[in-house]
């Protein structure tokens, strides 16, 4: 249907259609090419008001960015931090999270040492799994000792830990005193395989006074299994309040001093074993530089 040279004069009307086709789901496009309007502020006019049909709308590529960029917003984010995450531009975003309270500002120097201390953390996480995976290959590369392999271990250990005589002092004692307990066992091992029987072993703790001595006694005789008796009283040591001590904790255990009764013949052997290696060592020495 053709409207005449005044086809607008009937407003009224021509938007009462226009109304009610709307009102039926027909798009912008529809009515115009059903009721033949050419101008598009008329048919503005005529639908002021009126919905588009939900067909007829298109959905918003972005409103899921625009629903982070705002969960961000309120988390604190900075418009570059959220750019960054999301790959809009700062102008989309300002439009999207204007309406939201501005985060606190924070102090430059703060920000850097919050980055800071993320880097170290995470370079920390490395070393750490570095180290654990060298220790791991490492342990799993020692295998089974052979009784030669514990005896020169041994005799090296007792060396480096263990008292020895002085020209000026000759004892012959078999003492040896260490904190680590892997090397109490190794030590207790080695003796074993000297066959040195524990009736002969004394042990005595020697700690500090601010620390937990009961149960440390009770932590070095569970390890090395031997009843209290065979403990000799232990050596306390005196609080320097000039000193500041790093070996506190609950891990803090102090040492373990083992000492064998009737000893002399043993420490000899240690001595001249100790002697026998050093010399082996100088005589491949000696050959390689030949």
């Amino acid at each position: 249907m053709a409207h005449p040279q005044g086809k607008y004069a009937d407003f009224e009307g021509l938007r009462g259609q226009a109304v009610a086709l709307r009102r039926q789901g027909l798009s912008r496009r529809q009515i115009r090419d059903r009721l033949h309007i050419d101008n598009n502020d008329i048919l503005n006019r005529l639908l002021e008001g009126e919905p588009a049909p939900e067909w007829t709308k298109r959905p918003n590529a972005k409103d899921d960015l625009r629903d982070r960029a705002r969960e961000l917003r309120l988390r604190g984010w900075t418009y570059d931090q959220i750019q960054l995450e999301l790959g809009c531009s700062k102008s989309s975003i300002s439009l999207w999270v204007r309406d939201l309270p501005k985060p606190e500002r924070r102090d430059l120097s703060e920000q850097a040492r919050l980055a800071g201390r993320k880097r170290w953390e995470h370079e920390l996480a490395i070393r750490n799994e570095e180290r654990q995976r060298t220790k791991s290959a490492a342990a799993d590369a020692i295998g089974e000792l052979s009784d030669r392999e514990l005896f020169l271990l041994g005799v090296g250990l007792y060396w480096a830990e263990g008292g020895k005589d002085k020209p000026y002092d000759r004892r012959e004692i078999v003492a040896f005193i260490n904190s680590d307990p892997g090397m109490i066992e190794v030590f207790l091992a080695w003796l074993d395989l000297l066959q040195v029987e524990r009736e002969r072993l004394r042990f005595a703790v020697m700690i500090h006074e601010t620390a937990d001595i009961a149960g440390a006694e009770q932590y070095w005789a569970d390890l090395v299994g031997a009843d209290r008796s065979a403990f000799n009283k232990t050596t306390v040591k005196k609080h320097n309040p000039k000193t500041v001590r790093k070996n506190v904790g609950d891990s803090y255990r102090g040492c373990l001093v083992i000492k064998v009764l009737k000893g002399a013949d043993l420490y000899r052997r240690i001595e001249g074993s100790w002697y026998g290696i050093v010399v082996s060592v100088r005589e491949a020495d000696h050959r390689n530089r030949a």
